[in-house]
């Protein structure tokens, strides 16, 4: 399998001693030591699922309805709750001021840990510190990464997107693309923008944004339409989710265009558009890998006291090309909505 990544030999260790701190939490507990307790015990840990306390964590996310992105995301999140006895208590608000509410709900239910997107992080930062206050551990994922350790985060799972960025405007200069669009579906999401400045950094052809309403996927498709008519120069367009590429591709037939299309992100729909020829490739950040290590990591931490990345390194979960040279494996997986 063609796939690329970059080093990150320090971070992916934290990956590795994540897992393996987890088979020796769950070696431990599964032990018998006699009595009640361990007849109790003794079925779930046969059957592989942890034999430690139940504990309640909840995950606060900046989701939209109806982004598939998201199902994959919550997919891990449950795995992993599935296998550590955990309570899982999901929620999401696009808005940062409704995000912060869901964290003071969190704290209110007093949850044994919560999990965190930071993507409007300033808007976040005093129900975080509410948290902490009260004792509750918080990890963060997926966005914030430029901010969780000055925020007091335990760790912080998912992709630099200013570097994710950049290793696709790489990508971009060995398709030969001259003139690129960014469509950004959220303005003002620093996750978001840090990726298209990262485009920006290193394709050596022109680099333009178009912010769109990503809540209204029809207007999307006709705002991208009357971009490419206007100007026929735009020979790539880049999306920063897997179901923008896939409208990207109908806006392009409508302008009469010949640009191309590649994203970040993936979904079942989208390995198919790259087997079709219709998206040229995808980076994939893993969002199943990130959703289930920052469950994990909160049980890890309050049944043997570990934290992952040392708390000063966050845990990278990408960024890795998805094209058609590899797009078989990762379609498997994609097929089942954990890719």
């Amino acid at each position: 399998m063609n796939r690329t990544s970059l080093p990150r030999s320090r971070r992916t260790a934290s990956v590795v001693a994540v897992a393996a701190a987890a088979t020796l939490v769950l070696a431990g507990c599964s032990s018998s030591s006699g009595g009640k307790e361990a007849e109790e015990g003794g079925a779930d840990a046969a059957a592989g699922k942890a034999d430690t306390p139940r504990m309640k964590v909840a995950m606060v996310t900046h989701a939209p309805s109806g982004d598939t992105f998201w199902d994959i995301i919550r997919k891990g999140a449950q795995a992993a709750a599935a296998k550590d006895n955990v309570e899982l208590i999901y929620s999401n608000d696009e808005s940062a001021s409704g995000q912060a509410t869901l964290i003071q709900n969190a704290i209110d239910q007093k949850v044994d840990g919560i999990a965190v997107t930071l993507a409007k992080p300033d808007a976040l930062k005093d129900a975080i510190a509410k948290a902490q206050k009260a004792g509750i551990p918080v990890v963060g994922f997926n966005s914030g990464m430029d901010v969780w350790k000055e925020q007091g985060l335990l760790s912080f799972f998912g992709q630099d997107e200013a570097v994710s960025g950049q290793a696709f405007g790489n990508k971009l200069n060995e398709t030969g693309a001259k003139h690129a669009l960014c469509v950004v579906q959220v303005q003002g999401h620093i996750g978001l923008e840090q990726r298209c400045a990262g485009v920006k950094k290193t394709f050596k052809g022109k680099t333009e944004n178009l912010y769109v309403n990503g809540n209204d996927m029809p207007a999307t498709k006709s705002t991208i339409s009357a971009k490419l008519k206007q100007d026929s120069s735009i020979d790539q367009v880049v999306t920063l989710g897997a179901p923008f590429a896939l409208t990207a591709v109908e806006s392009i037939s409508d302008a009469g265009s010949k640009a191309k299309v590649a994203t970040f992100d993936l979904n079942k729909e989208l390995t198919d558009a790259i087997k079709a020829g219709d998206i040229e490739f995808a980076v994939d950040q893993q969002p199943y890998l990130q959703g289930y290590l920052a469950v994990d990591s909160l049980w890890l931490y309050k049944n043997n006291g570990n934290y992952s990345g040392g708390g000063e390194e966050p845990v990278l979960t990408g960024p890795a090309f998805v094209d058609k040279d590899n797009v078989d494996t990762i379609a498997k997986f994609a097929s089942k909505g954990t890719r």
